[in-house]
């Protein structure tokens, strides 16, 4: 997995690829993760990253031939690469995209606007492809790439160190994760369902999948219509409905 990023604040990557579970996946060569200063790419002597809008406005828009300049460098190394850029008008990202990203052979190359954005020959002449983590506005890509970046990487084989530990979290079974304990048995009052202690590891795997199944349900329902359901699934929700018919929940 080798992502690139070009953006006016690298050290904002720098310190949160310096976690520790990061850290190991680089160290090991598993995952490649390397920032650009889109200023690096400027040819005046004040890095000039930045200029009025045409037609007038408030705002400073990204000039495109920093970004041209970037680009071309980074792809001369003649590596396969997708070029994404982090725009709110982009396509939703969701698991399913972090997964298929996860399993891109080609390089990844992310681009990080700022201020009102980049001029729009960016995306017409160097992008591939334009992302949006959401239905609302941040101040640059950067974070945006952060979330994206990081949801790929777990994926990516052991890149966390144990290859079972993101098979049952939220969305990678299609649904809402279920509910997680630890010690003490009992906190302020609260005990662990007693299922979790019995050490029966089929009825275990059985109140996971059911409280999942009814978190689903109950926050997530249109999930629920994307998901291929076995017999047993639609036999845990009618349980799960008729339960919720009759009162409080049964949870073992």
């Amino acid at each position: 997995m080798r992502c690139e990023v070009i953006t006016i604040f690298p050290e904002i990557f720098t310190a949160y690829f310096s976690l520790k579970i990061f850290e190991r996946a680089l160290q090991r060569g598993i995952v490649s993760i390397r920032t650009h200063d889109l200023r690096d790419y400027t040819m005046d002597r004040h890095r000039t990253v930045d200029d009025y809008p045409y037609g007038g406005g408030p705002g400073m828009v990204l000039k495109p031939e920093p970004f041209s300049r970037a680009v071309e460098s980074i792809k001369s190394d003649g590596i396969e690469t997708c070029t994404i850029m982090l725009s709110p008008q982009g396509e939703r990202f969701d698991q399913d995209t972090a997964l298929a990203l996860s399993r891109d052979q080609r390089r990844l190359l992310f681009i990080c606007g700022r201020y009102e954005g980049i001029d729009e020959r960016v995306k017409d002449t160097l992008v591939d492809r334009e992302v949006s983590i959401g239905d609302y506005i941040l101040t640059g890509g950067e974070l945006a790439a952060l979330v994206i970046i990081d949801s790929i990487v777990r994926l990516v084989p052991d890149a966390l160190g144990d290859e079972h530990s993101t098979e049952e979290e939220s969305f990678s079974w299609g649904i809402l994760d279920y509910p997680h304990y630890t010690r003490p048995a009992e906190y302020e009052g609260h005990k662990v369902p007693g299922v979790l202690l019995s050490g029966n590891h089929s009825e275990i795997a059985r109140w996971r999948r059911k409280e999942a199944l009814r978190r689903t349900l109950r926050r997530r329902p249109d999930l629920l219509h994307k998901t291929p359901l076995t017999v047993e699934d639609e036999r845990l929700l009618l349980e799960i409905k008729e339960e919720d018919r009759n009162g409080p929940d049964q949870r073992g």
